[in-house]
Formats: C-alpha cells, sequence, structure tokens
C-alpha cells in the first residue's frame, strides 16, 4: 500500500529568529518585544529611493545598518521641550528653552500654591460657644412638649459624632400622653458643629427652598433664634383621629445648626385624646428650641 504524499514541512524557525513584535502598547516583562524597552517593532525598510526610515541613525562607510527604534512617546524631563527656529543661531537654544520651561513650571506652580492661599483657606469656625455633647437626650430641654405628653420615654435614643471637621449629636424620643398604651407622636433633635466649612449657604438653601423640594410643605421664616430660622410642616390631618402631622423648626446660629422635629399619625390617638394643632406644635418647637440652644451653651 502507497503512502499518500506528504506535504512539504516548512523549515524550523531558528532559535536565534526575533519574537514578534507585541500587540500591546507597553511591553511584557517576561517576554521583551525587540527594538526597544517599550516594544516598539522594529524599524521598516525605506520603499522609495531617497527615503529614509524615521529609525535609521548615520553610519560609517562600509558598516552595515542597525536600525535603532525611537520612542516617539519619550520626553527628556517633565515638559516638552521646543527648540529654536531655524536660522536662530546660537547652540544654546535647547538648553535656554529647558530653562525657561523648568521657570514657567515654577511661576506656575507659585500662582497655583497663591490661589489656593487666597481662595481655599476657611476662616476660623463661628461656633458661638456650642457644644455637642455626647448625650444630646440628657441635655434637650422639651418641658413644653411635656405639657402635652406627660409620660416620660424611659429609652431615648441618642449618638454623637467627634471629628476634626464636625461634632454631632442626636436624640431621638417617643412621646405619649398620660394613660396611652403606645407612642401617640415622635420628638428628634440634632445639633452639628461645622469646624471646617461655613454651613450658611448651603443651610439656607436647603431650608428656604424646602418647599420647592418636596411636594405639600410649608416653610416659614422664623425670626428671634439664631442667625437664621426656618419652620417646614406638612399638616394632613382631618378632626382629631385621621391624617399625620409633621413640623421642623431649623435653626443656624454662626456655623452650628440645629433641628428639633415632631411627628404624629393621628389615627394612633384615642378618641378620648385629642392631639395637639400645628400652631401649638409651632409654639411648643420655638419655646424648646430656645430652651436648648440655652443648654448648649449659646
Amino acid at each position: 500500500m502507497s503512502t499518500p504524499p506528504q506535504p512539504p514541512q516548512q523549515p524550523e524557525q531558528p532559535s536565534e529568529a526575533p519574537a514578534q513584535p507585541s500587540a500591546y502598547p507597553y511591553p511584557n516583562p517576561q517576554s521583551p518585544a525587540p527594538g526597544g524597552p517599550l516594544g516598539f517593532p522594529p524599524a521598516a525598510p525605506a520603499t522609495q529611493t531617497g527615503q529614509q526610515s524615521i529609525y535609521a541613525q548615520p553610519t560609517l562607510v562600509g558598516q552595515p545598518v542597525q536600525p535603532q527604534p525611537v520612542n516617539p512617546y519619550l520626553q527628556q524631563g517633565p515638559y516638552p521641550v521646543v527648540g529654536p527656529p531655524p536660522g536662530s543661531g546660537g547652540g544654546g537654544g535647547a538648553g535656554k528653552a529647558v530653562l525657561w520651561a523648568a521657570l514657567g513650571a515654577v511661576v506656575a506652580s507659585a500662582a497655583w500654591a497663591a490661589g489656593v492661599l487666597l481662595t481655599g483657606a476657611a476662616a476660623d469656625p463661628d461656633l458661638a460657644g456650642y457644644e455637642a455633647p455626647s448625650n444630646l437626650c440628657t441635655s434637650t430641654d422639651y418641658a413644653a412638649f411635656k405639657e402635652e405628653y406627660a409620660a416620660s420615654d424611659s429609652s431615648p435614643t441618642h449618638n454623637s459624632l467627634k471629628d476634626d471637621a464636625l461634632d454631632e449629636s442626636l436624640c431621638s424620643l417617643s412621646l405619649k400622653k398620660t394613660g396611652s398604651s403606645y407612642t401617640d407622636a415622635y420628638l428628634s433633635a440634632q445639633v452639628d458643629l461645622h469646624k471646617k466649612t461655613d454651613p450658611g449657604p448651603e443651610f439656607t438653601a436647603a431650608w428656604k427652598n424646602y418647599g420647592d423640594s418636596h411636594s405639600g410643605y410649608d416653610v416659614q421664616s422664623v425670626t428671634g433664634i439664631g442667625d437664621e430660622a426656618y419652620l417646614v410642616s406638612n399638616d394632613t390631618t382631618s378632626g382629631s383621629t385621621s391624617g399625620s402631622l409633621y413640623a421642623t423648626l431649623a435653626v443656624r446660629d454662626g456655623w452650628m445648626t440645629y433641628m428639633m422635629s415632631y411627628s404624629a399619625y393621628y389615627s394612633s390617638y384615642d378618641s378620648d385624646k385629642d392631639p395637639p394643632t400645628l400652631e401649638e406644635v409651632t409654639d411648643y418647637l420655638k419655646t424648646d428650641t430656645r430652651a436648648a440652644l440655652e443648654d448648649l451653651g449659646g
């Protein structure tokens, strides 16, 4: 049985054959591409008479050309150096360009640093003597609300934060009328001492325009408490057993901000217990906020 003809075998590639150029713009440390440290391919031969490869270097007569790759991204220094225009003369043009580039970098850095000092430096915080206690519940005076809700909360919730930029304390209380089995309303308070940035512009934007970003809420400016204060409320009550009532008094005094919030769902009230009106809650918030700010050192 005759053996079918075999296709001619390709000659084995000699071990000295150069590796193929890498497909990536950066070298593979384990298999470096030929032609240079960044893996650029070797120079292509000139195709026309008189055309010279960008990789070709001047050689001596009779010496074979050894193509050397040129890295077009390699710069001598942190900034591109532009040489002198043709005909300018003077062998020190490149050196002068380097000098001017260095001087320009120094001037630009100095100008940037001056801008930071002039525009980025924060003023000393105006905390107006306030402190943020670790337990705000023991420092929150809500005597006005206690007239409406005489039963005390035996386990209020509180937490605090101490940081170079911000001190913060929070307290959350359950409010009950005498004889109530369940919570009738909720009261929360929060104090923030802004020690790095002035909260004024953002405080005004957030609370003055609260009604624009939250449908159904009314916003009133309150005078006589801190530098500025806003009362935000939402009242959907109907009678004494349906709807809900929400109100927050937000105050800024210097770089201190304080909020006291009240919320109640009237469906939780017993039919024999009348909930407070929005006008009454507003008065409670103003009275207790003034007392709380005094207790916090303002």
